[in-house]
Parts: structure tokens; C-alpha cells; sequence
């Protein structure tokens, strides 16, 4: 089967690296650039997977994963009014994914979401920020997220906490690909250019092991990937398929961040380096709506 991205999804995914690369403001200019579009349903998943690669690779702050799930749920399932409220370009908005029954819930990017969309029971309400006293947290990675009590909301009406998670979840997995295919670049180039003994660490055995099973690691989040966002895309059921591409986020996620900071050594733990921000990044997306053995029971009552 052939994943291989259109020209116009090279040129979508491009866009977004030459743009991260540069920019001081990403979320702004990712919007003023119409990376993020002012329909939601002008790109599919598979452009919103490209666009989150990009994303994870710079590991950057953009609060585009949330946004984009949150819009494409209300243009799909959302009333009239709330597509009118929330859907204009450039709103941030953000979701909160696990049973809150009033409990504090921590969600992404709550310091600037104008709405939040809420799962709760077998019902997603959408919350307006200024309804809510939310609590800015700052995480270890640096990013922004916080945390609110549910009060209740307005319906969306037909859309589930499963649409939701699985098109989070698949989400997850392409900023992880993203996260790990960098941290990879990053340790082989350190592995090429660190010298022990008058030779590069990467000629030692043990080292080449490590980043030759990293590299099969990452192929496999790629592969499982691209299969799950297919079958999304197409409209077929992808219940196991994203289930299994986030086992392979997981667990090979958290064998390659370990690489890239055992390989770098000292350097790996050292907070001027990037080598952290993605070791952080990548343990983020491994358990932040399950992981690997969560997807393992996914698959087993799927299968």
C-alpha cells in the first residue's frame, strides 16, 4: 500500500517547516499563512497529520492539535450558533478528553482557547472560556496548559467522546513521528560528530545497535501511522488501526527518546540542549491518552 503524501500535502507540510523554522509567532503566522484554513473542513486528516509532523519536529508551542479537532468536530456536528461563535480563523480552541464529573481537568493550551470542547459521559458539551475559572499551569517542557472544573455546557449535538479521542489520538501520533524522526537526525548527527578513543561514538557497535533499532522504531510509528490516517480519511473504521499506531507512538517513542539522551550522554540531560525538549515532548504524547499497555486492551477488545 502506498502512503506516500501528494504534492499539494509536500508543499502543506513545507510551508509549515519553513515557517517554524522562522517565525517567533508560529500560531499567527501558521494562521495568516493558511496553514491553519479559515474552513475547517478545507483540509482533511491526512494534510492535518502532515501539518502535525512539521509540529512535533520543532516541537513547537502552536496550539494547532487542539484547535484543529475542536473545529472540525463543531463544523461537523455543531449547531448553526456554535459554528457561527467559534468557528472564525485564527480562534484557539481546546478539548478536555477525560471524565471530569466536576473535577479539575487538565486540557492544552488553556490560557488562550476562547472554548473548550468537554467530554462528559456520552455527551461533549462546548464551554466558553469566560464561563470557566481556569488554573494556567506551565509544564516541564515549557509548554502552557491548565485546568478548570466542569460546570456544564452546551451540547453538540451527535457528537461523541470516541470521535473525539480517536481524532486526538491520531493527532498524538503524528506529532510524535514528527518528535522522534528529529530526535533521531539530531542523535545520529551527534553520534557522526562525538569522537571517543580517536574514533565517532557512532562507529562503536553498541551505539550503531541503538540508533539502527531507533531508526526501525521510527519507521514503524511512521508506517502505522499513515495506515490509521488513510482509513480515517477514507471513512473506513480505524478503531484497531489508530489504536496500534498509538502503541507504536508509545512504546517506540519512549525507546528512541531514551536513545537520543543515553547516546548524547551528559549533553542528553543538559537543559541548554535541544536533546530534552524532545525527550520531554516524546513522553508527553506516550502517555497522554494512554499508553502502550492502554492500547494493548484497545486492540484486544477491538480484535
Amino acid at each position: 500500500m502506498d502512503f506516500t503524501l501528494t504534492e499539494a500535502q509536500r508543499e502543506l507540510a513545507a510551508l509549515t517547516r519553513k515557517i517554524l523554522d522562522s517565525s517567533d509567532t508560529p500560531w499567527l503566522d501558521l494562521v495568516k499563512s493558511g496553514v491553519v484554513p479559515e474552513q475547517p473542513d478545507e483540509f482533511g486528516v491526512l494534510e492535518q497529520c502532515a501539518v502535525l509532523v512539521e509540529l512535533g519536529r520543532a516541537v513547537s508551542p502552536a496550539p494547532y492539535l487542539p484547535t484543529t479537532v475542536a473545529s472540525s468536530a463543531l463544523a461537523e456536528f455543531g449547531t448553526a450558533g456554535q459554528r457561527e461563535r467559534w468557528l472564525t480563523p485564527g480562534t484557539v480552541l481546546s478539548v478536555a478528553l477525560q471524565e471530569t464529573d466536576g473535577e479539575l481537568t487538565t486540557v492544552p493550551s488553556a490560557s488562550a482557547a476562547a472554548a473548550f470542547l468537554v467530554a462528559q459521559g456520552d455527551q461533549v458539551f462546548v464551554v466558553a472560556a469566560e464561563d470557566l475559572e481556569i488554573t494556567p499551569q506551565e509544564l516541564v517542557d515549557g509548554s502552557e496548559a491548565g485546568s478548570f472544573a466542569f460546570t456544564g455546557g452546551e451540547v453538540v449535538p451527535g457528537l461523541t467522546p470516541d470521535w473525539l479521542v480517536t481524532r486526538y489520538t491520531l493527532g498524538l501520533c503524528a506529532h510524535q513521528l514528527g518528535v522522534t524522526e528529529r530526535a533521531l537526525e539530531l542523535t545520529a548527527e551527534y553520534a557522526r560528530t562525538r569522537v571517543q578513543f580517536e574514533r565517532p561514538i557512532g562507529s562503536f557497535q553498541a551505539v550503531a545497535q541503538r540508533l539502527a533499532d531507533a531508526y526501525i522504531d521510527v519507521a514503524a510509528i511512521r508506517l502505522t501511522l499513515w495506515q490509521a490516517a488513510w482509513r480515517l480519511s477514507e471513512g473506513l473504521d480505524a478503531e484497531a488501526e489508530v489504536a496500534t499506531a498509538k502503541f507504536w507512538a508509545a512504546d517506540a517513542g519512549h525507546r528512541v527518546a531514551h536513545t537520543a539522551v543515553h547516546v548524547h550522554g551528559g549533553t542528553g540531560i543538559d537543559m541548554s540542549h535541544d536533546v530534552h525538549r524532545y525527550f520531554t515532548a516524546a513522553k508527553r504524547n506516550e502517555f497522554e491518552l494512554g499508553g502502550a499497555t492502554a492500547q494493548l486492551l484497545k486492540l484486544s477488545a477491538a480484535m
